[in-house]
């Protein structure tokens, strides 16, 4: 197993020199990846180009570029231009979003999101294979039938044979499409007690192009947080996952609480839901059990964060990419720790 690094989103009161300390205790640790991600603040290839410039070794990863926000050409485009300018060091995830940031910030109605992430992956390869790119599907249409357009082929070529290309994906379905058309796979809430009931669905992707799941990246991000007590350390991730659990979407679109609700916590995630909706988010984050934080989370000392290292391996992860929280000498000192825990458990790759 690997060690990855999610920088998560750059937000206002983030200053940029720390995710580059980060980024860069985490390549002399021997970290295979960063990772940064997107919502409606800073976008993620202009984080990973600047990141890029100013490091050697590490790859760097998007997780995620969202599908409604760019063309499957500019996608490919600027994945071209990010693994041409890194020595081939980029990693492509891409991912939805939801039904608030797809109509509400791009203007992209979030309609049929499977059948157009298909399609998108689909024109993907294509241009990323350098090939000329013609697809007249239900959903995207190049060249356009009725204009000036001709097909065309991408101009760059990438520095990599072939750029690794993610998914993040929730849903039984959507698990399927990114064992089908993918490389890996970009998880959430990654629980040692339901990882094979979702590796299950990824298999089935596979196995409809004759593959396993031996040639595929299983990668969730995970919470990370060092300290002796577990429930101290349980409580600044509780933000986190009452947002994902109860607001991040509608009442009746919120991917991250139909995860939950198949993960065993229906109740949990109904009441967690009730109140973050409610305007008492206060009282969501005190709604998520404890055990769901330790069963998705890297929470406690050394030896303990050694065992759980060594159980997501048992259990198919292939690259686990923490998300350390606090300050940020107290991100650095969780890096320096996990490392040590991989070192000790014996998984690492």
């Amino acid at each position: 197993m690997r060690l990855a690094l999610n920088l998560g989103y750059l937000v206002g009161s983030d200053d940029p020199q720390d995710q580059l300390r980060l980024t860069r205790r985490a390549e002399e640790l021997g970290f295979d990846s960063v990772w940064t991600a997107e919502a409606y603040g800073s976008d993620t290839p202009t984080v990973l180009a600047w990141l890029g410039g100013q490091t050697t070794k590490i790859n760097l990863g998007a997780a995620v570029m969202q599908i409604p926000a760019r063309t499957p050409a500019m996608t490919a485009m600027t994945a071209a231009s990010l693994d041409r300018l890194t020595d081939g060091r980029f990693r492509l995830g891409l991912g939805v979003s939801g039904p608030q940031v797809s109509e509400g910030w791009h203007g992209v109605r979030f309609d049929a999101p499977l059948g157009r992430t298909r399609e998108y992956l689909e024109i993907l390869e294509l241009a990323l294979d350098r090939k000329t790119v013609s697809f007249q599907g239900k959903h995207f249409r190049l060249p356009l039938p009725d204009g000036p357009g001709k097909p065309l082929k991408l101009m760059i070529k990438p520095a990599s044979e072939r750029i690794p290309r993610y998914l993040a994906a929730v849903g039984p379905k959507n698990l399927e499409l990114c064992g089908r058309y993918t490389d890996g796979w970009l998880g959430i809430f990654y629980a040692l007690g339901f990882a094979a009931e979702q590796l299950r669905h990824i298999e089935n992707g596979r196995a409809r192009i004759g593959k396993t799941l031996d040639d595929f990246d299983v990668m969730a991000t995970v919470p990370l947080v060092v300290g002796d007590d577990v429930t101290a350390c349980a409580h600044p991730i509780r933000p986190y996952a009452a947002l994902y659990i109860g607001g991040m979407g509608s009442r009746e679109q919120n991917f991250y609480n139909r995860l939950a609700i198949r993960m065993g916590y229906e109740a949990e995630a109904a009441e967690i839901q009730d109140l973050y909706l409610g305007g008492r988010q206060r009282d969501a984050m005190a709604a998520v059990p404890e055990q769901f934080i330790d069963d998705t989370s890297l929470i406690g000392d050394l030896g303990r964060l050694t065992e759980r290292l060594q159980a997501f391996a048992e259990s198919g992860l292939r690259t686990c990419a923490v998300a350390p929280y606090g300050p940020v000498e107290t991100k650095l000192a969780a890096l320096q720790t996990i490392a040590e825990a991989l070192e000790r458990s014996g998984v690492g790759d």
